[in-house]
């Protein structure tokens, strides 16, 4: 029989402005499995304990209200928070739930969770930075949890782990790579984001990349070449999608011939253009040109 103590981290899971995509996508974890996060040493040594959970626990109403504010008692647990942060009219437009017979907020439970944490983990791109939620015209004043952070001179420690959503990988694998090498050795982006997973673009690991550089471009879907022309965002996109790909690697949005939307970028949905826009920003090879000219040719002479 081992004897060899097993170190349980708590985490508290918190949604805010979310759809729950990021929360369904990190529960299909494979790598290891959800049963594996939840039951087991996640890694040799490292218990992960999800004392509150809105999607995974069984308590409901008033009891996980009690099981949230006693969690919080024992201080030094991992935070994670999926969704943005509503921060107007004192954030009412995003409840967790009722104390002493008063309406508690995200905003709220963020600012009293947070400073007692040891690490806070921004959860899917609305968390990491405001996305869909904070979208243009953003009629509830939704912020990422950076900004709440900052706003309210809370120091601790904060890691984004964007994406809509993001891979289960992403946040179980930045678990892992802390608890074995210590938070002082993750190396981050300059939006907080881990480069193991965030620190390459997509343009540079793409299907598709022979494509672009030979200046054959896909005018629409389903025909053959770069999707850059439908608008695909992979040129400024950080994140390892076309290496790690989705469902137990069976696939991902280039794959699958849908132009990559940059779910995983700062500027996610509103200053990159519509997902089908293409971007001007991005230089592409000199005989793209003749490429164009030849289309043009082609439908002036059907």
């Amino acid at each position: 029989m081992d004897n060899k103590k097993i170190q349980t981290i708590s985490i508290i899971n918190i949604q805010g402005q979310n759809c729950t995509g990021c929360v369904t996508s990190t529960i299909c974890s494979e790598y290891p499995s959800i049963k594996n996060v939840l039951l087991q040493d996640i890694i040799p040594g490292f218990k992960l304990e999800f004392i509150f959970h809105p999607n995974i626990m069984t308590a409901s109403g008033k009891l996980a209200m009690e099981i949230l504010e006693k969690s919080a008692e024992k201080k030094g647990y991992i935070l994670i928070i999926d969704g943005a942060i509503p921060a107007d009219n004192n954030g009412i437009y995003c409840t967790t739930g009722e104390k002493d017979g008063k309406k508690s907020t995200i905003l709220g439970e963020t600012l009293a969770l947070s400073p007692d944490a040891m690490l806070v983990i921004a959860l899917g791109t609305c968390a990491s930075f405001g996305g869909i939620a904070s979208a243009n015209p953003n009629p509830t004043g939704a912020k990422s949890v950076g900004e709440i952070l900052l706003a309210h001179n809370i120091k601790t420690p904060l890691v984004n782990i964007p994406g809509c959503p993001p891979h289960p990988d992403w946040l179980f694998g930045t678990i892992e790579e802390i608890l074995t090498k210590g938070l002082e050795n993750l190396e981050l982006d300059d939006f907080k984001r881990p480069k193991i997973y965030y620190g390459k673009l997509i343009h540079e690991n793409c299907l598709n990349r022979a494509y672009f550089d030979e200046g054959k471009f896909a005018k629409k879907f389903g025909d053959e070449g770069c999707l850059y022309e439908l608008g695909c965002k992979g040129p400024i996109t950080y994140a390892d999608c076309p290496s790690r790909q989705w469902n137990g690697r069976a696939n991902w949005a280039i794959g699958s011939g849908a132009p990559c939307s940059g779910c995983t970028s700062p500027e996610f949905p509103d200053l990159l253009g519509d997902f089908y826009e293409r971007i001007i920003d991005v230089e592409v090879p000199a005989n793209e040109k003749k490429v164009n000219e030849k289309i043009k040719i082609e439908e002036k002479n059907k």
